[in-house]
């Protein structure tokens, strides 16, 4: 072999000549192929995989989207309608990348609740963590702006409202708002900058999650158990087994994905969204999508405007210091017999918000939405940071292979490692 090639082990030979000046196969076969994870993973662990599928469908959907879409204000909403009614396949790509957005957000939601019920976020995984909440708000902005694309009534006021909340900040809220805008109003260029910025941000974000990836190949996979792998007893690598669990997940997800395209493909949407936008009609309940409801709750729950809007900005800004919030030494809310439970309220308390989002700012559903806000930034300032320095664990198994092989699940007491075991 000459000087300076990689020395390839694939036997194809033309894998093997590309292997060797390009070692691209050879990357993919370390960190997809033999790459040792917890052989203990169950289908939680299928979310990460999925979502990089779900943004794959959405760039290229969108790519196709934008061959034919117009960001104009006097022909959006009608090249919307072409592209259902007279490009080939042109509902079908609407439909998909519509609904997939709703799809990627459920994926990402469980993947995210998945992190905090294992405790993926604490050292030394603190950086994927940061890397993860960053995904989800340039996600959030991308999901935002293609919202506004279809320019019917809710798309409208709704960027009229949300653009409109900068404007609480003092000194530079007027400017901010005017930046966004490129004018003094929601018009033509602020659809414009929308649609730049929504076509641009699904890139931004590929690049992203590579970042999220080699952190995570870095650092190696947290397990269920949440203890460290301690030997290759405890691990198997990547393919074929996690490849082929993978697989069924993703054969369940394209099951619900394809039932919501071609059975149901507005139940997710908002009616108003299908007349055109007039600026001199104002809907009787200006709501964002479902994904961003709990947010909106919160916004709404308090009745100064920058109050609120901090706190909305606040729920998600407080997940960056999340690993450091929780003291605990355990991972795994599987050995915390307190801490789950809060966390399980915490859960149900981020559904009231989702539920309350979606209804008007009155009544009973302002009350369960101040006192669901306030649980929700009580568990992560309060309640975590208490219980890890109070609460007493369960004994931690001394491997992961251990229970796995005795059939899942904690070993009885006169097995365990010690019970505060560094996690």
């Amino acid at each position: 072999m000459s000087i300076g090639l990689h020395n390839s082990a694939f036997k194809n030979p033309v894998i093997r000549w590309v292997d060797s000046r390009l070692p691209i196969f050879s990357m993919m076969q370390n960190e997809y192929g033999t790459f040792p994870t917890p052989k203990n993973f169950n289908y939680f662990w299928n979310f990460g995989a999925l979502a990089m599928i779900n943004l794959m469908i959405m760039i290229a959907t969108g790519i196709f989207l934008a061959m034919h879409y117009t960001p104009h204000v006097s022909m959006a909403f009608d090249s919307v309608e072409r592209i259902m009614r007279d490009v080939n396949y042109g509902w079908l790509f609407r439909y998909v990348h519509a609904n997939g957005a709703s799809m990627f957000f459920i994926v990402v939601y469980i993947h995210i609740w998945r992190g905090m019920w294992y405790g993926s976020y604490k050292a030394p995984r603190e950086l994927l963590w940061i890397i993860g909440v960053v995904i989800f708000l340039l996600m959030m902005a991308t999901a935002f702006m293609g919202y506004v694309l279809p320019w019917g009534q809710m798309s409208f006021w709704g960027a009229t409202v949300i653009t409109n909340l900068f404007s609480a900040f003092p000194i530079v809220g007027d400017h901010i708002v005017t930046l966004l805008w490129g004018g003094f109003s929601v018009d033509n260029p602020t659809l414009n900058r929308f649609f730049s910025l929504h076509f641009l941000l699904p890139f931004v974000i590929f690049g992203v999650v590579f970042l999220h990836v080699a952190a995570l190949h870095i650092t190696g996979s947290n397990n269920p158990l949440g203890i460290d792998v301690k030997s290759p007893a405890d691990t198997l690598p990547f393919h074929p087994y996690y490849t082929a669990k993978d697989s069924v997940g993703m054969v369940v997800y394209f099951i619900v994905f394809a039932c919501l395209v071609f059975f149901a493909p507005n139940y997710l949407g908002d009616p108003a969204n299908y007349i055109p936008a007039n600026p001199m009609v104002t809907p009787t309940h200006i709501v964002p999508e479902w994904y961003f409801l709990p947010y909106y709750a919160i916004l709404r729950a308090v009745p100064d405007k920058l109050g609120g809007v901090v706190l909305m900005f606040g729920s998600i800004l407080v997940w960056f210091i999340l690993p450091w919030l929780d003291t605990s030494p355990v991972r795994s809310m599987r050995f915390r017999p307190i801490a789950k439970w809060f966390l399980l309220l915490w859960g149900i308390s981020f559904g009231v918000l989702m539920y309350c989002g979606g209804k008007p700012p009155e009544g009973i559903y302002v009350v369960l939405s101040r006192v669901a806000t306030l649980y929700y930034f009580a568990w992560f300032l309060v309640i975590l940071p208490v219980l890890g320095r109070l609460e007493r664990p369960l004994p931690l198994p001394e491997s992961i292979a251990k229970p796995v092989l005795r059939g899942g699940g904690p070993l009885p007491a006169g097995a365990m490692a010690k019970p505060m075991e560094k996690a």
